[in-house]
């Protein structure tokens, strides 16, 4: 599938700690609630009733605006979804979004089956912080543990104890004290499962789907629309882009860039506290980064970041868009169908920022006016066949 590109999306990286787990359910499950929270406590619109991804009286004294109209694109042809896609697909949604089967027949581990451990790591002879778990369920081949972690429970049998002599990785993030360092894990297989066989009973007992053709057909359908999805946020993003180079930014609005430069730090000391259980200054001194190194890296974000929502105003203002919030509640729902989500509520619960989110919706409702003249061509094949085989 084409890789998707979210032009103003800030992405944090979110490690959890453990040195074999992620522990990544506890995690998302708060910030799912925090991230909801402040999501009903922090409003969109500014003094005017209005949507805006600046707020400036005179936005012209901050940006001047280029050719956005009869631009024109050449993009590869949309990819077509095969049947080898849609059985892979399939394939994965019963590994990662079904309940396995617990397996009954006494038979070793092996890929694709989740088994549920007791584990306990040592380092030179004593346990560690984050390296012990019990009643853990893993999926084998998931790579959510270290490296030859899952592999060496392959061909093992419930209710074996299994000795492993690992190491950690070179510059491991989740926590750069670990390092390199030379680790055992004493791991105790409790019990096998297995994903679920693709069955009409299956189907009608775990999907909203009769049959499991139906279901198939169905995953196929998500895998066109996340195509076309796929196709259309390229598209935009290299139209965008093209307006940006065209642009001339000539100052940043001082409020508005410190409040986005703040705001971006909260996210990443979060973030980095979550992970490292130190913040994101703190952890990266740790590194040998410095905090104005560091900060000065933020700032040169927070200034890109500014400068396509300078433009986005822009064209949204050139092509007389203004917002209410009922008008940006349904593009809210655009944009999260755009972006794999079903509906905007769903969207803001996976936001850590809201504003970021309403910058992202106000630059799609900027870039479909762009679209609106745009000429949108197919790079030819020989051109694809030169690109590969350079």
């Amino acid at each position: 599938m084409r890789k998707k590109l979210a032009v103003l999306l800030l992405s944090m990286s979110i490690l959890s700690l453990g040195a074999g787990c992620s522990g990544k359910e506890e995690t998302d499950t708060e910030n799912t609630q925090n991230t909801a929270q402040e999501t009903e406590e922090e409003s969109v619109v500014n003094s005017e009733g209005l949507v805006v991804a600046v707020d400036v009286d005179n936005l012209e004294d901050y940006v001047t605006l280029g050719q956005y109209q009869n631009l024109t694109v050449e993009e590869e042809p949309k990819e077509e979804v095969t049947q080898e896609d849609v059985d892979d697909y399939v394939e994965r949604q019963l590994i990662y979004n079904y309940a396995p089967v617990e397996v009954t027949q006494d038979r070793a581990v092996q890929e694709n089956d989740t088994v549920n451990i007791d584990f306990t790591g040592y380092m030179d002879g004593e346990t560690f912080n984050g390296g012990s778990a019990q009643d853990q369920d893993l999926i084998i081949g998931s790579g959510s543990f270290i490296d030859g972690f899952e592999d060496g429970l392959i061909g093992h049998k419930k209710g074996e104890t299994v000795t492993l002599d690992l190491s950690f990785p070179e510059n491991y993030r989740n926590n750069p004290d670990l390092s390199g360092k030379p680790v055992t894990f004493e791991v105790t297989i409790n019990s096998i499962s297995e994903p679920a066989a693709l069955t009409d009973e299956w189907a009608a007992a775990n999907t909203d789907y009769p049959t499991a053709e139906e279901f198939k057909n169905a995953q196929k359908e998500l895998l066109v629309q996340q195509e076309d999805s796929d196709y259309e946020s390229q598209v935009k993003s290299d139209l965008f882009q093209q307006v940006m180079n065209n642009s001339q930014i000539k100052d940043y609005p001082e409020e508005e860039l410190d409040e986005l430069k703040s705001s971006m730090e909260t996210q990443m000391d979060q973030a980095y506290t979550a992970a490292y259980g130190m913040g994101f200054y703190e952890t990266l001194e740790a590194q040998g980064i410095s905090k104005d190194e560091a900060s000065k890296n933020v700032e040169s974000m927070a200034e890109s970041y500014m400068a396509q929502y300078l433009v986005t105003q822009a064209v949204l203002d050139a092509e007389g868009v203004s917002l209410t919030e009922a008008d940006y509640e349904k593009a809210l729902d655009d944009f999260a169908k755009l972006s794999g989500f079903q509906s905007g509520e769903e969207i803001e619960s996976n936001y850590g920022d809201i504003q970021i989110l309403k910058n992202n919706v106000l630059w799609n409702v900027a870039c479909d006016k762009i679209m609106e003249t745009a000429t949108i061509t197919e790079k030819a094949a020989d051109d694809q066949t030169g690109e590969a085989a350079q």
